[in-house]
């Protein structure tokens, strides 16, 4: 009868356990930074060179988001690169052209090293 209770209380641990620790990881999860987020935020500004940085002055709050996201960006560009025989670099330039106009107002950019609110 005593190990039955053991084992009950071992399983009774062992599963709030892990709804503890569900619960921690979709709370960080909903916490997690998203490009357009940043972006409104100003943590992040689009780069003329098709990747994505961190303004001047912001700290350093989006930079795990900024390495994924350029991570992602090179995959995407040499993919570009490879298919239209350009280089990785063309693609990434050629990319910034085609979305600028879509930035919302306020958006950080980087153009020829300088950057500005669009």
């Amino acid at each position: 009868m005593r190990a039955l209770s053991l084992q009950r209380t071992y399983a009774f641990f062992r599963t709030l356990a892990v709804c503890v620790a569900l619960t921690a990881t979709t709370a960080v999860a909903a916490f997690a930074l998203d490009l357009e987020t940043a972006r409104s935020k100003g943590l992040i500004g689009e780069v003329d060179n098709g990747y994505i940085a961190i303004p001047p002055g912001v700290g350093d709050e989006a930079k795990q988001l900024v390495g994924g996201v350029n991570q992602e960006r090179k995959a995407a560009y040499t993919d570009i690169a490879t298919k239209n025989g350009i280089t990785i670099e063309a693609a990434g330039l050629r990319t910034f052209e085609k979305r600028y106009p879509g930035f919302p107002a306020g958006t950080w950019v980087q153009m020829q090293g300088k950057w500005s609110k669009k």
